[in-house]
């Protein structure tokens, strides 16, 4: 049995769309409307937001609101570290999911020594830098900066010196710099990414496992997969983005893309991922109820998360 700790990140600076930040009280909505208590049977810990800078003026334009992404990084990954410390298991409710390289840094603070694996369940890749950004958004740069590789040979934008050193510090956060890397990233209905991800991706070898091969295979044989290739990772974190659902379903997200996982794949694979004992976190980012009809998206990641605390209990 696992003993959880949630941690809420209600932060939206590193995304582009408005909202995110009330992905997570929608999701406790969605709670109370099925009836469950789970909000109530674990410790939570709300992390301090950014969000007044969303107010305020962009200084970095290829990586909008660095300075407060940084204050969030400190914030998540001090909250993530101390969480393993102490012997609980973090489930990380975020806005956005710029955060989830605090999430990384925080569980390799925790255990500097061990190897860490990571599955990334999402349409997107999130390997930009200040260097490539179409956007500007940070939620596009989390595993660039986990992975401390700036792509700068497909450099497109010269960002200013001040922006440099901010992600210079958050690539170095916990003072490891690469925290994660390239082979022990496992993508999973990634579809949607620029040439610029592209060729890091194909630079690294980076597994990806399509919706395609999944329903080819099935989520058992994905799982193993995964796990295989994980192999001489000590610990597993998983991140699911909810945009990794196909976009009939997805519509409660920012950044929704057609050809995704259906909400029973999506559940079945997340369920499987947790019954086994590397997984040393698990993280659910961007759901938007603004963008939303009736709380759907939110719903359909809190029976993920419902599922996955009952597994995370009986191991």
């Amino acid at each position: 049995m696992r003993n959880i700790k949630i941690i809420e990140v209600r932060s939206e600076i590193g995304a582009g769309t408005r909202g995110a930040s009330l992905g997570i009280d929608a999701i406790k909505i969605a709670a109370l409307d099925f009836m469950s208590n789970l909000f109530v049977n674990f410790p939570s810990e709300v992390i301090e937001n950014e969000n007044r800078l969303l107010y305020e003026p962009v200084a970095s334009p290829y990586a909008k609101r660095i300075q407060g992404i940084l204050t969030m990084y400190e914030r998540v990954s001090t909250a993530t570290c101390e969480t393993v410390k102490s012997g609980l298991f973090p489930i990380v409710l975020a806005g956005d999911h710029s955060t989830a390289g605090a999430t990384i840094a925080g569980l390799k603070m925790a255990r500097p020594k061990r190897r860490l694996g990571v599955v990334w369940i999402d349409a997107h890749a999130d390997l930009h830098s200040p260097y490539t950004t179409p956007s500007g958004n940070m939620h596009g740069m989390p595993l660039s900066i986990s992975m401390g590789d700036d792509n700068a040979e497909n450099q497109v934008h010269t960002p200013d010196a001040n922006t440099l050193d901010l992600w210079k510090k958050l690539q170095n956060i916990g003072k490891i710099c690469p925290k994660v890397l390239p082979e022990d990233i496992v993508y999973i209905a990634l579809r949607d990414y620029e040439k610029e991800e592209d060729a890091l991706l194909k630079k690294h070898n980076i597994k990806i496992i399509t919706v395609a091969e999944l329903r080819k295979k099935g989520v058992e044989s994905v799982v193993r997969q995964t796990f295989l290739h994980l192999a001489n990772c000590d610990d597993i974190y998983v991140s699911f983005d909810v945009d990794s659902l196909d976009n009939s379903i997805s519509r409660g997200t920012g950044t929704p893309v057609s050809n995704g996982l259906k909400e029973r794949e999506a559940e079945d694979l997340v369920a499987s991922f947790m019954q086994h004992h590397k997984i040393c976190c698990f993280e659910i980012a961007e759901v938007n109820p603004t963008l939303d009809k009736e709380n759907l998206m939110a719903e359909i990641a809190f029976n993920i998360l419902q599922r996955s605390v009952n597994l995370l209990l009986l191991n």
